[in-house]
C-alpha cells in the first residue's frame, strides 16, 4: 500500500467524528478570525510576538487553518491536515507560551495554553487514528479496495 493510501486508512470508530468536528471547527474559526481581525489576531499579533515576515505568515497561517479545518471537518486527508495543524500548534506554543512560562511562571502559562494544548493533542490524536469510519477518507478507501 502506498504512502497516500496508508494516510487515508483508518480502523477508528465513527465516534472520531466528534473530535474531528471539534478540532476542525476551532481551526476554521481561528483561521477566519485572522482575516476578520488582522490587528488583534492576524498580522498585528504576528508582529507583536516577533514572527518573521508577518505580512506573509499571518495570511498563510490563516489560510492553512481554514483549509485544514475544513478538511478535518469532512474527514478528507485527515492525517495530512492534522500533521500540518500539529506543526502550526507547536509553533504557536513555542512562540507564545514558552516566553510566558519563562516570564510569568508555570500556572500563568498553563492557563493561557489550555486551548493550544487541547488543539495540539487533538491533532496528534487524529494523526494517530485517522478520520474514523464516518469520513471521506474511509469512504475513499472502501471504494478503492477490491
Amino acid at each position: 500500500m502506498n504512502l497516500f493510501r496508508r494516510s487515508l486508512a483508518t480502523s477508528a470508530p465513527g465516534a472520531v467524528l466528534v473530535i474531528r468536528l471539534m478540532v476542525g471547527a476551532v481551526f476554521l474559526s481561528e483561521g477566519i478570525q485572522k482575516f476578520l481581525f488582522p490587528d488583534a489576531l492576524g498580522v498585528g499579533r504576528f508582529i507583536k510576538i516577533g514572527i518573521p515576515a508577518p505580512e506573509v505568515m499571518a495570511p498563510f497561517v490563516g489560510a492553512c487553518e481554514i483549509v485544514c479545518g475544513c478538511l478535518l471537518i469532512i474527514g478528507l486527508v485527515t492525517r495530512i491536515a492534522a500533521a500540518v495543524m500539529g506543526v502550526n500548534m507547536s509553533v504557536a506554543i513555542l512562540s507564545t507560551k514558552v516566553p510566558l512560562l519563562l516570564g510569568d511562571g508555570f500556572w500563568s502559562m498553563a492557563h493561557a495554553a489550555r486551548t493550544d494544548f487541547c488543539m495540539l493533542l487533538g491533532a496528534v490524536f487524529l494523526l494517530w487514528v485517522g478520520a474514523g469510519a464516518w469520513s471521506l477518507d474511509a469512504r475513499l478507501m472502501r471504494e478503492r479496495t477490491p
